[in-house]
């Protein structure tokens, strides 16, 4: 029974230590390192330089997207966090909700606005390692092009007397 308990736990910590991906080394891990390590991405972007991105969104609880850039060859260039304060506030008006995407990840949800034709893009996000943030991108459904952007403290999920 000990040993059981022992065996369970040594997983569950393993599975934990590869979410971002830290044990794995820039210029000599593969992806096939990155994939047995931290599973299939969620998505997957081939760039135009012949780079490949894999995304790793910790949605629909987790406010962290990792992506691990691969160079043309399949060798890892990097892994890193990218709802970050930098990228969340670097998304503008009369952007394209794909290019909001290719920085940020994948959003955790995709709604729609009433009466207008709209979507909304929900991007959970941690501000300080603290604060539960949300960022919504509204975008218009028929050319992708963002309208307006809100960034705020999140209440559904971190009501705002639990903050302190």
């Amino acid at each position: 029974m000990l040993r059981a308990c022992i065996a369970l736990f040594a997983v569950a910590v393993a599975g934990c230590a590869s979410v971002d991906g830290d044990t794995l080394r820039p210029g000599t891990s593969t992806q096939r390192d990155v994939t047995a390590l931290m599973g299939a991405p969620s998505v997957e972007v081939k760039r135009p330089d012949g780079d490949t991105w894999l995304y790793y969104p910790h949605h629909p609880w987790g406010r962290i997207t990792y992506v691990a850039a691969l160079d043309p060859k399949g060798v890892l260039r990097g892994v890193e966090q990218r709802l970050t304060y930098d990228n969340i506030h670097s998304i503008r008006d009369g952007m394209r909700i794909e290019d909001v995407e290719l920085l940020l990840g994948p959003p955790r949800k995709i709604g729609y606005m009433p009466r207008k034709p709209w979507k909304i893009a929900e991007f959970p996000w941690w501000f300080a390692n603290r604060e539960m943030r949300v960022l919504f991108v509204y975008y218009t459904a028929d050319d992708g092009v963002v309208r307006r952007v809100d960034e705020m403290h999140d209440y559904t999920d971190q009501p705002e007397n639990s903050r302190n």
